[in-house]
């Protein structure tokens, strides 16, 4: 019997190892937050950093809304961490509405609140389809930030990667000529917007490699948990999401059970097949949710009860 090859890529499929046997744990998470709105939300976030800190994560980060419609929040959230427990905590910080002065201002605050790492970004603008205008006295873009925020402190600082290329670049090569920028102006490594298939990210290294970039990137990994929100957010973002993966979640919309199952299997797939590619660092969007991220990394071999001298939460942070 002669088989095709689709028959044969079965067939190699059915005979191979398992997908996640035998990794041997060596790979380096970190975490992103939103600040919360609520006290309950606020519990709910502590509790998933409670969940995730055993994991030893190189850091967490803290959003900043558009237009910095969270700065007080933003603040708090990432004070609380920074005092409360042993992980480090990154603070967001956009160009967006603001002078130079008020965001060296905020700066300064974070360096006196003890946060040393700060992911710098050009940032939304405050309305949703409007185009990013800078503040008069303002930071132009994400390059100049870095720039004023090393002048302000000695800060370790993240800037944003766009493996889909962003939706207000004019091409892929400026939109890396940018990120470029970025990091010669002093950030120490790069954060990707998220994306769907491992090829974006494989083929996003090689022309970031070619432009003679060496700083770390980090994969930005989203467990989908609300379908509608995530289309939406890749949308404005222009992150493709493959029909495959429409499928998969078609007609889940009220099986929150069934729909979290499918998010960690298509993420966790994803999230090996870097792996086999590579990297040993993954930076998770958490939506301040636990399950799935906490999911992937226990089956890319991160044990949590394994990890010495893992960061935990002091007492005083329930």
């Amino acid at each position: 019997m002669t088989l095709s090859l689709k028959q044969l890529a079965e067939a190699r499929e059915a005979l191979g190892a398992p997908l996640f046997a035998g990794l041997a744990g060596d790979v380096e998470v970190s975490f992103e937050f939103f600040p919360p709105k609520t006290e309950k939300m606020e519990a709910t976030l502590w509790d998933t950093l409670t969940t995730l800190a055993p994991l030893g994560p190189k850091f967490v980060s803290v959003t900043y809304g558009a237009g910095g419609s969270t700065r007080e929040r933003t603040h708090a959230t990432v004070a609380r961490i920074a005092s409360e427990t042993a992980i480090p905590a990154a603070a967001h910080l956009t160009c967006v509405d603001a002078s130079r002065d008020e965001i060296d201002s905020i700066a300064q605050s974070y360096w006196d609140a003890g946060v040393r790492h700060i992911v710098a970004l050009r940032g939304d603008p405050p309305r949703m389809g409007e185009k990013f205008v800078a503040h008069p006295r303002g930071y132009a873009n994400a390059a100049e930030l870095v720039k004023g925020l090393k002048q302000v402190a000695p800060f370790e600082i993240s800037v944003a990667a766009y493996p889909e290329t962003h939706p207000d670049a004019d091409c892929a090569d400026s939109d890396i000529d940018n990120l470029k920028r970025k990091l010669d102006a002093g950030a120490d490594q790069a954060i990707t917007q998220f994306f769907f298939s491992p090829e974006a990210f494989f083929r996003f290294r090689d022309s970031y490699t070619r432009a003679g970039i060496t700083a770390p990137i980090l994969p930005g990994i989203l467990p989908v948990s609300n379908v509608a929100t995530t289309r939406k957010i890749a949308g404005a973002c222009g992150t493709e999401i493959p029909q495959w993966m429409n499928d998969l979640f078609e007609g889940l919309d009220d099986h929150p059970t069934t729909r979290q199952l499918v998010a960690a299997t298509v993420a966790a797939e994803m999230c090996r097949r870097l792996y086999s590619g590579g990297v040993r660092h993954f930076h998770f969007y958490t939506l301040n949710r636990a399950e799935l991220s906490f999911a992937i990394c226990h089956l890319l071999g991160l044990r949590a009860p394994k990890v010495a001298a893992a960061p935990v939460l002091q007492e005083n942070a329930a």
